[in-house]
């Protein structure tokens, strides 16, 4: 029904009534218009009937109202079934179009547009073998020639799609992403492909990353470059979102297992997080920066590559007891793990000189019990006799530790 029935109009404005009441006479009129007709034009007859009338008073017409809203509701059902149906058309015919043509670009945009209107189009999508449809296209990144321009434009194209679906470990879209040819294209477009796109694989691989995928085939394909095309992104300035979820997707597979490591510490890892660490004050990039710096420490390579580096350890050292308590446990993981398998009398001498010792020492203030004061005392039972010939050394402390 595309009008509204009779009654349901304002007897005055001749619109959908919103708030419909009933005065003396019968007549039901929109509240907004008959108390205009009364208070502001001073009228004291109806508007309908002309009759003359004494009593103001307009009562609320509550039946009327809500068959009102019924047919309004109905309405809009309509309307939003025939839209999804029309939706629905489109879909299959642009998924037609775009596995049957070379020319796939445009179709896909047009395809972007449709599913961003909301749920119910993503779902239909879903239902109508789009992933699939997808995927294909992205695997095409992996026997294309290099310059192939129209194959990478219809790769960004459907990684801009596929970016804005659910996934869940458990449904269709996770099994085809999770297949080894996926993966290896959403690693090729990480380091190839434009800011956005990069946005989108991060995005799908930050997910992914989640769950118990089995990394050691990404590694094993793309090796150093993968890792580097990660802390390209971490290293991002302009865009704090991309920054943050290469952060999350290194954290996700560092931890995983020690060859991951090592491979990020070939591509440069440690040098580029601790570069980062000194202007990272926002509590959670900080907590994230270093829980990654104290993985790589795990490796005899990641050590060597902090105490090496310039300004590792005062990095390191300057977010204990300034950032969150978080980020003073991962801090004080790290210092412990290089004074115990790494104690070089250089680095030492840094620690005291950089201020690590003293903050150190602070720490042991801590009332309470826990594994990262801990770890500080067993930092000083190692080497305390190293610094305690320093005057800067407290003698209670020297008490207190047994030196």
């Amino acid at each position: 029904m595309d009008f509204p029935p009779d009654h349901f109009l304002c007897p005055i404005s001749h619109e959908l009534m919103k708030d419909p009441v009933t005065i003396i006479t019968g007549v039901t009129y929109d509240r907004k218009n008959i108390e205009k007709w009364f208070f502001s034009y001073n009228k004291k007859t109806c508007p309908a009937t002309m009759q003359t009338i004494s009593d103001f008073q307009p009562t609320p017409n509550h039946t009327l109202k809500r068959l009102i809203l019924s047919w309004q509701k109905s309405k809009s059902s309509s309307v939003s079934s025939s839209t999804s149906s029309t939706k629905h058309g489109e879909i299959l015919d642009l998924l037609a179009t775009i596995d049957s043509s070379p020319f796939k670009v445009s179709s896909l945009k047009k395809l972007r547009s449709i599913i961003e209107i909301g749920d119910e189009t993503k779902t239909d999508l879903i239902h109508s073998d789009g992933i699939e449809v997808l995927i294909r296209i992205l695997v095409q990144i992996l026997v294309s020639d290099v310059s192939d321009f129209i194959t990478f434009r219809a790769c960004e194209e459907s990684l801009a799609v596929l970016h804005q679906l659910p996934l869940c470990d458990e449904g269709k879209m996770f099994d085809l992403l999770s297949k080894r040819e996926s993966i290896k294209s959403m690693a090729i477009m990480l380091q190839r492909a434009s800011a956005e796109t990069r946005l989108h694989t991060l995005s799908i691989l930050r997910n992914m990353a989640k769950t118990e995928l089995d990394w050691s085939f990404v590694i094993q394909d793309q090796g150093v470059d993968f890792f580097k095309s990660l802390l390209e992104l971490v290293s991002d300035e302009v865009c704090a979102k991309a920054s943050s979820s290469a952060l999350e997707v290194l954290i996700e597979i560092l931890s995983r297992s020690k060859k991951s490591r090592l491979r990020a510490i070939e591509a440069g890892a440690v040098c580029v997080l601790v570069e980062l660490l000194p202007d990272a004050n926002r509590p959670q990039k900080c907590e994230k920066i270093l829980l990654l710096i104290k993985l790589l420490c795990e490796c005899a390579e990641g050590r060597l590559a902090l105490v090496e580096h310039g300004i590792g350890m005062a990095a390191v050292s300057k977010k204990m007891l300034w950032v969150s308590g978080a980020a003073t446990k991962a801090a004080v993981k790290v210092l412990w793990l290089v004074c115990n398998f790494h104690p070089t009398e250089k680095v030492l001498e840094e620690m005291l000189v950089c201020g690590t010792v003293k903050k150190l020492l602070a720490l042991l203030h801590m009332d309470e019990r826990s594994s990262t004061k801990d770890k500080v005392v067993k930092i000083f039972k190692l080497h305390g006799n190293s610094w305690k010939k320093y005057p800067c050394f407290p003698v209670d402390f020297k008490h207190y530790l047994g030196l």
